[in-house]
């Protein structure tokens, strides 16, 4: 924590970071088909709670984009009491891999897998946004939202276009500004700007709708918990648990970069992430994440201590009690821009652009985990991102090499690699095209592995080419 030479320093920093917050809590609280004050008692949690735990001193915590697709899908299909009871089980999984030391075992998935992921999450949160922007209510289904883009124009409001328009030209014009007036972020500029004039026009828009931070809490009931007697929930469980800390992790790994303060102890943050969520669950808000955006701000403003993110979470509880009726004068289109930012900068255009130059193979794992996201939902289109990519390095790993060497009179084939069920077609072939009636002498010692079909195969092989009594064969 501060002393008197950091607390300045992180005071400042915690200012910047929650105007960084604010409006992202409530757009990500919008998207996700919540109460906007969800998004800021996550927000709350994420600084107050998780922001006094040891795992990562600067990366900050509170809702994510990334998990707006998921947290959306699960209110249609549970609705929103249920929300609380998955997050709050997704909460007590993190925990539970916190204690067991599998913080580390997140660095081992494919970084195509994860580019893929943000990829789809990016699209899924542009196609529903867009609609949003023009204040259109959009079908349910990824596919039908991405079909019904073209006529769009139609059904638009043009007032509601050109705020959300002008909200992300705002965003992205402020980063030209002098550095000394970027204290302020752009997102917060773009919306309050987008308010102002929504509100001097009196613009005829849809706006956010306020419920009060105490009316909109509402901590799961015992008939809740029913809801994890089903598949998909708990399918739903584990999609919350895996994605949000796989994003936590990720986003420690970068914000480890950015500093040369203490490094990341990743157990110690699956711990503080599963504390905070369960947390969330038991209020019935948001789950949370540790947020890159959030927490880039928190190291360019110059935060020195974990003070800085515990510091946000009040400025965040602050302006929920203070002011919470400001949020009624908010656009909805505005909040739809700063998604649609934010999902724009989610599409890995250079990283597939750089894999498909170098690694192509991973490149196509990237956008079939992307594709798989848009035609079936997130933690179905992972799975078969994950599962491909490790499909593709048991192939790239089951090289089996075949040489042919003859000693004397006898032909020694040698058999070098790891000779899988992959390779068993290759392996054969080679075997098959050996000239028959002369006797083969084969020398498996080069394996480093052999599965059970390749040895059942070599067998038969070796049968089929047994020598007649008095003659030779395989030797």
């Amino acid at each position: 924590m501060p002393g008197a030479g950091t607390f300045r320093d992180d005071f400042g920093a915690s200012v910047v970071v929650a105007l960084v917050a604010l409006p992202l809590c409530v757009g990500v609280a919008v998207a996700s088909g919540v109460p906007a004050e969800l998004g800021i008692v996550t927000g709350v949690v994420g600084g107050l709670v998780t922001g006094w735990f040891r795992g990562s001193s600067l990366q900050v915590s509170g809702p994510a984009a990334g998990l707006t697709v998921l947290v959306y899908e699960a209110v249609q299909a549970y609705g929103l009491p249920a929300l609380g009871v998955l997050v709050l089980a997704a909460g007590m999984m993190q925990l539970g891999m916190g204690a067991l030391r599998l913080g580390r075992w997140f660095r081992a998935i494919s970084v195509a897998v994860v580019h893929g992921m943000l990829a789809g999450i990016g699209l899924v949160l542009i196609s529903g946004q867009l609609y949003a922007l023009g204040g259109v209510e959009a079908p349910g289904q990824t596919l039908a939202k991405l079909r019904g883009v073209h006529g769009l124009g139609a059904q638009a409001d043009l007032a509601a276009v050109l705020l959300g328009v002008g909200t992300i030209a705002a965003m992205v014009a402020w980063r030209r500004v002098p550095a000394r007036m970027r204290v302020v972020p752009g997102a917060l500029v773009g919306v309050a700007a987008a308010t102002a004039v929504a509100v001097l026009l009196r613009l005829p828009v849809e706006k956010v709708r306020v419920t009060g931070v105490l009316a909109a809490v509402s901590p799961p009931g015992w008939g809740d918990f029913g809801v994890l007697a089903s598949v998909g929930a708990a399918g739903t469980v584990v999609a919350l648990a895996l994605i949000a800390s796989a994003e936590t992790l990720f986003s420690a790994a970068a914000v480890d970069r950015m500093h040369d303060g203490p490094r990341t102890e990743y157990d110690k943050e699956l711990i503080a992430q599963g504390v905070g969520n369960g947390l969330c669950g038991l209020l019935g808000a948001l789950p949370m994440t540790a947020v890159i955006v959030r927490s880039a701000a928190n190291v360019e403003a110059g935060a020195r201590t974990r003070a800085a993110r515990v510091m946000h979470g009040g400025w965040l509880l602050l302006f929920a009690v203070a002011f919470p009726r400001a949020l009624e004068s908010v656009p909805l289109a505005a909040l739809a821009g700063v998604l649609l930012h934010a999902g724009w900068k989610l599409l890995p255009a250079r990283a597939v652009a750089s894999l498909w130059r170098t690694h192509r193979g991973e490149a196509v794992v990237l956008l079939v985990t992307a594709s798989a996201i848009l035609v079936t939902n997130l933690f179905e289109g992972v799975l078969i991102g994950l599962g491909l990519a490790v499909a593709k390095a048991a192939w790239e790993t089951s090289h089996v090499h075949i040489e042919e060497v003859w000693e004397d009179e006898d032909l020694c084939v040698r058999v070098v690699g790891n000779a899988s069920f992959l390779r068993l077609p290759k392996l054969l072939d080679a075997l098959d095209a050996l000239p028959h009636g002369q006797p083969v002498r084969l020398d498996l010692s080069g394996l480093r592995h052999m599965d059970h079909a390749c040895l059942t195969a070599l067998e038969g092989w070796e049968r089929a080419r047994t020598p007649l009594p008095g003659r030779e064969g395989v030797i």
